[in-house]
């Protein structure tokens, strides 16, 4: 089952909370499309407890969504303790290098993402450090778009290291 936003309309954060309540339940779905809804740090905020309890789900996509530092804070909560989510999408959100710290804790522990999209998210040279810390111990994410982030060619460097170790990084 797949849910799109050309399907639902959310009124921002408010929207979310609800979709998020019944995610926590829900035994069906298995991709939702929530890109330019004004999901923000509340809405991230709902969705990261729906992940912790939600078995089915396996693509979300939360691009463009003015999801900050707590809200990406919220959502790598809720990413250590999902075990079915494979693909993500986080572009275009103002995640920052804060945001990143947090993802990449959540990537040192989390088992199953395989895709991981944070272009344009101004990490900067923080927050590529601290995912090439992650990429060290995470075995199981193939693809990590990074594309437009403000990182210095030093800090792409030590991205490209952390890369090269990690076998299964595209």
């Amino acid at each position: 089952m797949r849910i799109s936003t050309s399907a639902v309309t959310l009124a921002c954060s408010d929207g979310a909370q609800v979709l998020s309540e019944a995610l926590k339940t829900n035994s069906t779905l298995t991709t939702l499309d929530l890109r330019s809804t004004s999901v923000g740090d509340n809405g991230a905020l709902g969705l990261s407890e729906a992940l912790k309890t939600n078995s089915t789900l396996t693509t979300l996509d939360l691009s463009r969504n003015s999801i900050g530092p707590d809200g990406a804070q919220a959502l790598s909560e809720g990413l250590k303790t999902n075990s079915t989510l494979t693909t993500w999408d986080l572009s275009n959100n103002s995640t920052g290098p804060d945001g990143a710290q947090a993802l990449s804790e959540a990537l040192k522990i989390n088992s199953t993402l395989t895709t991981l999209d944070l272009s344009y998210n101004k990490i900067g040279d923080n927050g590529a450090q601290a995912l090439s810390e992650a990429l060290k111990t995470n075995s199981t994410l193939t693809t990590l778009d990074l594309w437009s982030n403000s990182v210095s060619y030093n800090q792409a460097r030590v991205l490209s290291n952390a890369i090269y170790k990690n076998s299964t990084v595209q």
